[in-house]
């Protein structure tokens, strides 16, 4: 083939590439509207919620006290002023919040990639890598960015995060390159904090990626370079030691159910991310010509952090494992992104990675029925897609902000969105000290053998003024006169009042 004939196979290469990225972007974009509601999008709206009503005393997202929560960060925290200079509603915001941080995240792919090879194809591929290579098993968790996970969570900090994380890792890499001096090097310091605090787990990968980035840094940066590097790093840890609304640093104590909670990332691991072993391969082939490549080392760092928490028990360290997969997913990308004029080796490699990512789109089909009626989905897609929660807006017409209702674990986590506290918290409160009395108390009360006087004392402690139970969860009976039934929600639940 001429020069000429293979300037225009590529171009086209890409343009196929970019039409596909573009039709996905279309899919998530209009997966937004609708906001689906599977996981944890109860407790960020809540936040908002708190901090639309008090931006600077919000106290817990979840309960009613006055204790710090790591949810209030910068990016929530500017969320919850938005609200209350507009009077958005939650929901209302984070679908902005949705676009914002798919815009940050789809961006920070570009950014990265860019810094890391010219090829024009790699950018919209490494997007498909991202989105595709994962499993042939649907997986979903904040933080990993397979199809379907990210379409519930991209409203959540942890997207907004990851894409402040892409743009810090270019960034970084360009300012080792070109001997950047203090004011860049401060400025990524703050942006480092910021991850941080934004989200916590995504702040490590942040972390992790940085660090590669600088290990990985060719050549090894001079004292004139590392001097204002340093500073930058003192620099974000002041901002963590100084961000208001809760003590990061008491964040390393954490433990307990948190841990148990993650326990679940390392099952399945062939499943859920056997098709990023594609972009193993790419590593293996990168490490074959640099030692020091950055996408190597982050691949290291994030397997040592996840193999770690694994023997050690601290499964939490399990939502590392994004350091090692994110690096995979880009090796692929710009490994294959050069086809039109590769070699064979290159040309089977991306022949290879299209099929990984053709059974990576199969797999996450089920998105599709966050935006298409029930009956137009394919019978294939229609077994993979899960249909959201319905949520507890029924309940609003009779329960007020700051009314307290007692409900269990799963109503928990989608009452306060609507600006009610509940009695305990529906996910890990670290920062509460009576958490354990509190999950007591409400399974004290739907208990079944738990005497009437005890659940009475537990509605008035608390100062309760709603319950919201299905018929057979169990606590006082529906004509008990401490109660009066208001309404009547999905399968049967029932809201009641509590009187006097």
């Amino acid at each position: 083939m001429t020069p000429g004939g293979r300037s225009r196979c590529e171009s086209r290469w890409t343009w196929v590439l970019r039409s596909v990225a573009g039709a996905v972007t279309v899919l998530l974009l209009t997966v937004v509207v609708r906001l689906p509601w599977v996981g944890d999008l109860g407790i960020h709206a809540a936040t908002i919620e708190r901090l639309r009503h008090d931006p600077l005393h919000p106290g817990d997202p979840l309960v009613d006290a006055d204790v710090p929560s790591p949810y209030y960060s910068p990016w929530t925290v500017l969320l919850g002023c938005v609200a209350k200079a507009t009077g958005v509603g939650a929901f209302g915001v984070l679908r902005v919040a949705a676009v914002a941080g798919l815009v940050l995240l789809l961006s920070g792919v570009w950014h990265f990639v860019r810094a890391l090879t010219a090829r024009r194809a790699a950018v919209p591929l490494a997007v498909l890598c991202v989105l595709f290579l994962w499993g042939p098993s649907v997986f979903e968790w904040s933080g990993f960015l397979g199809l379907n996970s990210l379409a519930l969570t991209v409203s959540y900090p942890s997207t907004f995060a990851l894409g402040l994380s892409f743009h810090l890792w270019a960034w970084l890499r360009k300012a080792l390159r070109a001997g950047s001096g203090w004011p860049v090097f401060l400025g990524l310091g703050v942006l480092w904090a910021a991850v941080l605090l934004t989200h916590q787990f995504t702040g490590v990968v942040g972390s992790l990626g940085a660090a590669a980035m600088l290990l990985g840094a060719r050549p090894w940066p001079s004292r004139a370079v590392l001097l204002p590097l340093g500073a930058g790093l003192a620099l974000g840890l002041a901002v963590l030691a100084a961000w208001p609304y809760y003590p990061f640093f008491d964040l390393f104590g954490a433990g307990g159910d948190l841990e148990q909670i993650h326990r679940g990332l390392y099952r399945n691991l062939p499943g859920r991310f056997g098709l990023a072993l594609v972009g193993v391969a790419a590593l293996a082939l990168r490490f074959r010509r640099d030692r020091r490549d950055p996408l190597v080392l982050f691949f290291a760092l994030g397997v040592l952090v996840f193999v770690l928490g694994g023997v050690s028990g601290h499964y939490s360290w399990g939502r590392a494992l994004p350091a090692a997969l994110l690096p995979a997913q880009v090796a692929a990308a710009v490994k294959a992104a050069g086809v039109v004029r590769a070699d064979r080796v290159r040309q089977v490699f991306a022949g290879v990675l299209a099929a990984a990512l053709a059974v990576g789109a199969w797999t996450q089909a089920g998105t599709l029925g966050y935006v298409l009626p029930s009956g137009a989905l394919p019978s294939a897609a229609t077994e993979k897609y899960r249909p959201p929660w319905p949520g507890y807006r029924w309940i609003t017409p009779w329960v007020r902000y700051g009314d307290v209702v007692l409900a269990k674990t799963f109503p928990a986590r989608q009452i306060p969105a609507y600006g009610a506290y509940t009695v305990a918290p529906g996910y890990p409160d670290f920062f509460l000290p009576d958490e354990v009395a509190r999950a007591d108390a409400v399974r004290r009360y739907f208990a079944p053998r738990t005497p009437r006087a005890e659940r009475v004392e537990v509605l008035r402690r608390y100062r309760v003024r709603w319950v919201v139970a299905y018929p057979g969860d169990g606590g006082l009976r529906a004509d008990d006169p401490a109660l009066r039934k208001v309404g009547t929600g999905p399968r049967g639940q029932g809201l009641y009042q509590v009187l006097g």
